[in-house]
């Protein structure tokens, strides 16, 4: 019993490839002061960014300016989306199976948030500095991240 569990259900789990994600960091300045937005997660309610799967018709910074919208109500300022790094969390599925997600994050300038977008009331959204974003999700890759964005988004403009 324990054999048939262990290679008809573990083993494959385990030797299921990684997924894909693409996530959004939304920023603004305010005078040479960097911010970042971050909302909170629909069921655990951590602080996470804006983030989805790949969809058709969009490309990895289109999926990345839909979720900036859908999520958090980011108009952006303009320009294309810039992929500023990846990281790598462990998605949790139905029944709590962890799936390893490979995640791209595309920086966008924010211009304003709207008051009325697709989920508004569902999520928390909170302009944060680099330090305290970090600071504030779970996924150390994305803290990492998050933590030299000063940097990153630097490089990223040039």
């Amino acid at each position: 019993m324990l054999n048939a569990i262990w290679s008809e259900f573990i083993q494959p789990i385990m030797r299921r490839p990684s997924r894909y994600q693409v996530a959004a960091l939304c920023f603004r300045r305010d005078g040479e002061r960097l911010e970042i937005l971050l909302i909170t997660s629909l069921e655990t309610r951590r602080w996470i960014l804006p983030k989805g799967w790949p969809k058709t018709g969009f490309d990895a910074g289109g999926v990345a300016l839909e979720e900036a919208w859908e999520e958090a109500g980011v108009k952006p300022r303009g320009g294309k989306p810039r992929l500023i790094g990846r990281y790598r969390y462990d998605k949790r599925l139905r029944g709590g199976i962890p799936l390893p997600t490979d995640v791209d994050v595309f920086a966008i300038e924010t211009e304003k948030l709207y008051d009325t977008y697709p989920e508004v009331g569902r999520r928390e959204r909170r302009w944060m500095s680099p330090q305290d974003a970090a600071e504030a999700v779970d996924e150390p890759e994305l803290k990492d991240l998050l933590a030299n964005a000063d940097e990153l988004l630097a490089v990223s403009s040039r």
